[in-house]
């Protein structure tokens, strides 16, 4: 046996000590009391007591003392080894460390952002198994696949492009490496992550592909570095640039059409670094969908804890000694203060557990009530989340959608990730049931058997479409009857985002990715009615004919005769000549001033570019929300990354 924090037995030297004090500080008493009084009326003024009780206190309190130092040092046994067995799957990153990858079009360069993407990828993916390829003219396995992340990034650390022994960028051999070292694990299907700038293919690219779609390797492209591309930097030369044959600088520059040929052709994924996008959550997706299987981990050494066989004997102990040492005159008053103390939480529990049988008993309206009281009673925080979601799960249950939503709301302030995830929840099926009651007048049905499919969905969205063109038409300056659609998409997008951070707080959770995956359907769908509802309204607005022109407002009342205005007035005069102009009928300054021409026009104009037009129909405007929010069809939002580059000129 041996101790795992030896250190903390130092303070069984303090027990010692502690005995020592306590008989000189008992004995320094009865001194004092002694020289106090006079001899003869010591018995007269003193009342003795045994003192078998305080040393009895004592001598349990030095033993509790001794258990609790032992246990913090952790006493334990040598159990042996036990190898440890983990779920995951083969992943192999292939880095471009060509020279081309210290172009310094990103900051600090290609490579440098290389490895920080390898480091996140890392992170993001914890139970596969990840090995790397480093490859220029030639790739080279540099780490094998390995669970063992940490030795992976060791490797990555020191890797630079003075570790290839051949110039240029051959991705057919790094792709077909990869793939020969992948089919040597016995999988079916692997993933291939690789990290260059494309830049001077070498080598049959096709080929490679079509051996690696057939092995079943995934491929993953991640592009780093820009399309204006930099110089590329060699010591080698006196300038610190390398040139070519001609004495001119050479220019590395992004070539993305390799990169994504690689991922399209084996069903992979493409993308940019800097571009905005989460590589390591994109690169998640594609390897989550491999088969997964049982791998050996890391061997880890076995120990048995004592810790736990010496703590409860030292609590016991410390009740030993404070029974012993206690004087009982005040017991009473203590016994009525400590039941006046617990009273509070067991009729709280009472009415919990009420409130919990209504729930249950399907008797919604009672158990909001109760829930509520509680939640308006408790002085804690996380207690109070807890109750919240109880109102709100019996809200929800009794149609009361707009209450379940606010108190979901309020549930999310919990500190416990599961209480969170639930809160998610609730907000995202209160709010569809929302956007749907606006739709359709009734909360969305229970029973499977009468869930509506798309075809009664159109009927729906068809329904309420013709409600506002049937509507009265808005004062001037007023937006046309955009209620019930902004409020239904707005409501359904919120939902999928509360859907996703139920995701990101519980992946496993069925029923939130169920009712996204609903949501997003019916989403899409009201983006096609939409459309096809604008163009049938383009199709049904009458075409001015080739020749004819449109009477402008303030014209006279006689059609103009040969494109002029009257028999004897210039064009676009009426039949009175000059005189309508000085009424205020049909001449250009009016038409400034009550068509809103010119300037004002051109204000009217730039307003309605910045989305805000107030003319725009409803079908317009909903179609501009959807395309505002299209971005949730890719999952949840990430900050991503955002990198500087230099400016194209320097003057």
């Amino acid at each position: 046996m041996n101790f795992a924090q030896p250190g903390w037995l130092a303070l069984l030297l303090l027990i010692p000590i502690l005995g020592l004090a306590a008989i000189w500080t008992s004995r320094l008493r009865r001194r004092q009391w002694t020289a106090f009084m006079a001899p003869r009326l010591r018995e007269a003024l003193l009342k003795r007591t045994s003192s078998l009780p305080r040393w009895f206190a004592l001598f349990f309190l030095m033993a509790a003392c001794v258990a609790l130092a032992i246990a913090l040092a952790r006493p334990r046994a040598d159990a042996g080894t036990k190898l440890e067995k983990t779920i995951g799957r083969n992943v192999m990153i292939a880095l471009d460390i060509s020279r081309s990858m210290r172009v310094s079009d990103v900051k600090p360069d290609r490579l440098a952002q290389a490895k920080v993407i390898i480091y996140e990828l890392l992170d993001a993916m914890p139970n596969e198994r990840i090995g790397m390829i480093g490859f220029a003219g030639s790739p080279y396995v540099y780490a094998p696949l390995t669970i063992d992340h940490s030795a992976v990034r060791e490797i990555v650390d020191q890797i630079d492009e003075r570790w290839a022994p051949l110039g240029g960028s051959d991705l057919a051999a790094a792709v077909h490496l990869a793939t020969e070292t992948l089919k040597e694990t016995g999988q079916k299907n692997n993933a291939l992550i690789i990290i260059s700038d494309g830049e001077k293919h070498e080598g049959d690219l096709d080929a490679m592909i079509s051996e690696a779609e057939q092995s079943g390797v995934y491929i993953v492209a991640i592009g780093v570095g820009t399309e204006d591309g930099g110089f590329v930097p060699s010591s080698d030369f006196p300038n610190g640039q390398m040139v070519d044959r001609t004495g001119r600088a050479v220019i590395s520059q992004l070539k993305p059409e390799v990169m994504r040929k690689l991922a399209e052709d084996t069903k992979g994924r493409f993308t940019v670094a800097g571009s905005g996008i989460d590589i390591p959550a994109m690169a998640n997706s594609v390897v989550k969908d491999l088969d997964a299987f049982e791998m050996d981990g890391r061997e880890r050494r076995v120990s048995i804890e004592f810790y736990q066989w010496l703590v409860f004997p030292a609590i016991l102990f410390l009740i030993v000694s404070i029974v012993a040492g206690t004087r009982w005159k005040g017991i009473k008053a203590a016994t009525a203060v400590a039941a006046l103390v617990l009273a509070t939480p067991q009729a709280q529990a009472s009415e919990a557990s009420r409130a919990k049988e209504a729930l249950l008993g399907k008797n919604f309206e009672t158990a909001r009530e109760s829930y509520n009281e509680l939640a308006e009673k408790s002085k804690f925080k996380e207690t109070r989340a807890r109750y919240r979601l109880g109102e709100g799960t019996a809200a929800y249950h009794a149609k009361e959608f707009r209450e379940a939503r606010t108190a979901f709301s309020q549930s999310l302030l919990s500190g416990d990730s599961m209480v969170d995830a639930s809160g998610h929840l609730g907000m995202g099926n209160s709010l569809f049931q929302l956007g749907w009651t606006g739709l359709a007048g009734e909360p969305y049905p229970d029973d499977p058997a009468s869930v509506p499919d798309l075809d009664a969905f159109d009927e729906i969205v068809k329904e309420a479409l013709a409600k506002l063109r049937e509507s009265e038409e808005p004062e001037e300056g007023d937006t046309p009857g955009i209620g019930p659609i902004e409020t239904l998409i707005t409501n359904w997008t919120d939902a999928i985002r509360h859907f996703d951070s139920t995701l990101t707080l519980s992946p496993t959770d069925r029923v939130a990715k169920k009712n996204r995956d609903l949501t997003m359907v019916y989403l899409k769908r009201l983006r096609e009615l939409l459309k096809e509802e604008e163009e049938e309204t383009k199709q049904s607005m009458p075409q001015p004919q080739p020749g004819e022109g449109q009477p402008k407002e303030g014209e006279g009342d006689g059609e103009p005769k040969d494109g002029k205005g009257g028999k004897d007035g210039p064009e676009g005069e009426g039949q009175d000549g000059e005189k309508k102009d000085s009424d205020g009928k049909g001449g250009e300054k009016d038409k400034d001033k009550d068509g809103k021409g010119g300037k004002d026009k051109e204000k009217d104009d730039e307003k309605g570019d910045k989305g805000e037009n107030p003319n725009e129909s409803p079908q317009e405007r909903a179609r501009r929300i959807l395309k505002e929010n299209a971005d949730l069809e890719r999952g949840p939002l990430s900050p991503g990354r955002r990198e500087f580059r230099n400016p194209e000129k320097d003057w």
